[in-house]
């Protein structure tokens, strides 16, 4: 028997998601006019063997249609490309894009990290479809990451050299409670 469900507040329940802080990246992708790119924070790894990332497009936005089935690339930026984040998701002026050129899709120069993937499998996720990409590239450099919590960018520090780092990911660890 499953339990009684009643309908969401769309408002209290995006405020509700936004307390989950989250990296920001900008998916790049070869348009009809030439390199293009969208601000998505749903992104999160689904496999390392093989190497898969996923990100959610919503369904609505003028990228969708041009970024399905298409080799794309996930910018991880730092927190002084928060112009670009605002800028790829259409709430600033224009700024100089530092595109060149990947194996099969734009990248954009500086940023903290780029996956650059080719399409694997697109599914149905309500209002937004997810892209699972497999990661066929990649390129990583120093920093700090630009992070985003409550409607608001954030930094968030890279990990201190002298804090010791976990000889595995807790969060892939075999335990059940």
């Amino acid at each position: 028997m499953s339990a009684p469900t009643r309908p969401l507040d769309p408002t209290s329940y995006r405020s509700a998601l936004g307390r989950f802080a989250s990296g920001v990246t900008v998916v790049t992708y070869r348009g009809p006019d030439g390199p293009r790119g969208l601000t998505v924070n749903a992104f999160c790894s689904v496999s390392l063997d093989p190497p898969l990332i996923l990100v959610s497009i919503a369904r609505w936005s003028r990228s969708h249609d041009l970024v399905v089935d298409q080799p794309f690339t996930v910018n991880v930026l730092k927190p002084e490309q928060e112009a670009l984040a605002k800028h790829f998701a259409g709430i600033a002026d224009q700024v100089q894009i530092p595109w060149y050129e990947g194996h099969a899709s734009p990248r954009l120069y500086g940023a903290l990290v780029q996956l650059e993937c080719s399409p694997w499998r697109t599914y149905d996720g309500g209002d937004h479809s997810i892209l699972v990409g497999q990661v066929i590239d990649l390129q990583v450099s120093e920093g700090d990451a630009l992070g985003f919590f409550a409607s608001r960018f954030i930094p968030i520090a890279r990990p201190i050299p002298s804090q010791p780092t976990l000889p595995f990911d807790p969060f892939e660890l075999p335990y059940d409670a």
